[in-house]
């Protein structure tokens, strides 16, 4: 399957009854960049949430930002029941129960232990399970937003695909004919150049210049690998392949180019010479499309 590197995904939740929200962002990269928009008081989470974007999204410059309200991390803290026992235990025993009972409660909190400044990593313990759940959720919308682009970057390329192979397979059909039509020519210009000497065009003459004009310009092996890389482009874009197909498709787009040139630089032919330049212009747009696919 084709997929864009171009997506967007929410998902939106609830921890203690604070609203959460993970949005995920990728755009065009020729690698894997993620970089995290998170609270400062929950940058500890910051390493699980980029592998599990590792996870789900291959390629591609993602932008993940979590959104909390501000204070939720710095919930209230924990009283420490203990401690707080501890102090009213020593108190009763100084003060006796019944002056115990009149010391102000608010004053006891103050006391060094009975506060205990915990309650951001309690709630964060809380939090880390359901952030991780909706940063796999967004990364999914990602991938069924850039599935859905990848659809219509997959139809272009398969056009393009169809161009390589009907011009490829005039190129092979017109070889021969090319070879004829120079000896056609050669024929014609010995014949005029002789004639004024009065001699004729001898056949083992022709037919040396002819097998030398063919060795220079046969293309079949070019033309036997181009027909292979698109065979190859062709199992890229079937919608059963189910893997990643950006670097292939580049690399694919480079060996395409190197046989169209080679095919180029050997034809003397208009013909295939036009050929060439519908064949060139598909490869361009192959490796265009090459840099938006994951």
């Amino acid at each position: 399957m084709i997929r864009s590197m171009t997506g967007f995904g929410v998902a939106c939740g609830e921890v203690d009854g604070v609203p959460v929200e993970v949005e995920v962002r990728s755009v065009n990269n020729r690698h894997f960049k993620c970089t995290l928009r998170v609270p400062e008081e929950l940058s500890a989470l910051e390493g699980e949430i980029e592998v599990a974007c590792t996870r789900r999204l291959v390629r591609g410059s993602v932008l993940v930002t979590l959104r909390i309200v501000a204070s939720a991390a710095r919930r209230s803290a924990r009283i420490d029941g203990e401690v707080l026992n501890g102090y009213i235990a020593q108190l009763t025993q100084m003060l006796g129960s019944e002056e115990a009972r009149k010391v102000d409660r608010g004053q006891l909190l103050a006391l060094p232990g009975v506060v205990v400044e915990d309650g951001g990593e309690v709630f964060l313990e809380h939090l880390r399970p359901t952030v991780l759940r909706l940063v796999d959720e967004a990364c999914q919308r990602v991938l069924e937003s850039r599935a859905r682009e990848g659809e219509t970057i997959r139809t272009h390329l398969s056009e393009c695909a169809k161009t390589l192979r009907a011009r490829t397979m005039s190129i092979q059909a017109r070889a021969p004919q090319v070879v004829e039509a120079y000896q056609t020519r050669l024929r014609q210009r010995m014949d005029a150049m002789l004639k004024e000497v009065g001699k004729s065009v001898e056949p083992s003459d022709l037919l040396r210049e002819v097998a030398i004009f063919a060795e220079r310009s046969d293309i079949a092996e070019e033309v036997v690998r181009l027909i292979g890389h698109i065979d190859q482009l062709e199992r890229l874009l079937d919608p059963a392949n189910r893997e990643p197909v950006g670097r292939p498709l580049d690399f694919l787009g480079q060996e395409l180019l190197r046989e169209a040139n080679t095919i180029a630089s050997k034809s003397a032919d208009v013909e295939t010479a036009q050929q060439v330049v519908d064949i060139k212009t598909a490869i361009d747009r192959i490796k265009e499309q090459a840099q938006n696919v994951e």
